[in-house]
């Protein structure tokens, strides 16, 4: 299957009117599952809708292989029905007269496949998605979760190059979309289909994709593996956006605990640790000791107060106060401390994130003085 390649693409409504999406360039590569992940707002789905060709490009050029199928300054558009791409909406959009069958061979049909050929398609497809038994039924007679596997089925039957899902999973409930996820990596490994995934939920994008293009206000502000964009955030944005509870943010500038603590960490980092003007500590790496003596040389260090405990069923999560200024943190521990208890924190360094003022990331070599800034 073709790579497909998203050159500086823009679009605007109207003149003069902002731009929803601004020079974009992403390639998606053969038997890719991409996530377009952000906010609401951010440009994903006027991107996906872009490479189906239900939106014409204000400027930049789409290119499936060697095939350009967009252009806006050459001319160039190649309707949506020639691209073989397949389309599931947010709305599962099934014919409510058709059975289940009808609906899964409907692309069939419309492209005249010999009837023997059709039924065994839409047999096979219908038994990978675990549908078969439903064939005779029609749409207003199953749950959400079986429906959306029928228009995933439509779309398979077809065969298409690429799929195209726009939030497909959001109108489920939590057990739904959790089988949903599921059966969407089964399909991906089974089909080998080269998969673009518009979500705003960071699980639906980490559980999924196998890469993560993280969009902000029209923009790219990050693409990488699940790994890289949790692990190694570009930004501040993108390391506030992925992780839940959401990252903390420390003011090494500040005069409470937390930032001279952030302050005393970076005095001894030198050269570029003086650019950061924020730091970032994912919940899970602080830990906590009553003993200052198990505290590790290097380490981002601390005291703090222990205000709450919350437990989430299988974990928990510990609002820690320092002078004013809060930190959340996780175990998967019971935690043996007492509300109000005072505590000593500590992040090792490879898990603290710094950015500088323009809010991109500052990576800081193991040996201090060897600095170098990575570009958001």
């Amino acid at each position: 299957m073709p790579t497909i390649a998203l050159r500086e693409i823009s679009k605007r409504y109207g003149k003069g009117g902002a731009r929803a999406v601004a020079d974009l360039s992403l390639e998606v590569a053969d038997g890719d599952f991409m996530c377009l992940l952000g906010p609401s707002g951010c440009g994903k789905t006027t991107t996906l809708r872009m490479i189906a060709g239900l939106e014409n490009l204000t400027g930049g050029e789409i290119a499936v292989g060697d095939r350009l199928v967009d252009a806006a300054e050459q001319g160039v558009f190649v309707p949506p029905e020639k691209r073989e791409m397949g389309l599931v909406f947010q709305s599962y959009a099934l014919w409510p007269h058709l059975t289940i069958e009808g609906n899964t061979d409907f692309g069939l049909r419309l492209r005249k496949v010999p009837k023997a050929e059709r039924e065994a398609r839409v047999t096979k497809v219908m038994t990978t998605l675990g549908i078969e038994q439903y064939r005779h039924r029609y749409p207003s007679q199953l749950s959400g979760g079986q429906q959306q596997r029928v228009a995933l089925a439509r779309m398979l039957a077809v065969n298409p190059e690429v799929l195209l899902l726009d939030e497909p999973l959001s109108n489920l409930d939590a057990r739904l979309r959790l089988e949903m996820r599921t059966e969407l990596k089964r399909i991906h490994r089974e089909f080998g289909t080269t998969i673009v995934f518009v979500t705003h939920d960071q699980w639906e994008a980490m559980t999924l994709a196998t890469r993560i293009a993280v969009m902000n206000t029209g923009t790219l502000q990050q693409v990488g593996t699940p790994e890289d964009i949790y692990d190694r955030p570009a930004n501040r944005f993108v390391a506030e956006f992925v992780g839940n509870p959401p990252i903390n943010i420390v003011d090494p500038g500040g005069d409470d605990g937390l930032g001279r603590a952030a302050k005393a960490f970076l005095a001894r980092r030198g050269g570029a640790a003086r650019a950061v003007t924020s730091i970032g500590l994912r919940p899970e790496a602080i830990h906590l000791t009553r003993d200052t003596a198990t505290l590790p040389a290097g380490d981002l260090c601390g005291e703090v107060t222990l205000s709450a405990v919350l437990p989430t069923g299988g974990s928990w999560i510990l609002e820690l106060v320092s002078e004013g200024q809060k930190l959340h943190a996780t175990t998967h521990a019971a935690p043996v401390w007492q509300d109000g208890e005072p505590l000593h924190f500590h992040v090792a360094a490879e898990a603290v994130h710094l950015f500088d003022g323009e809010d991109a990331r500052v990576e800081l070599a193991e040996t201090p003085g060897a600095e170098a800034r990575i570009a958001g």
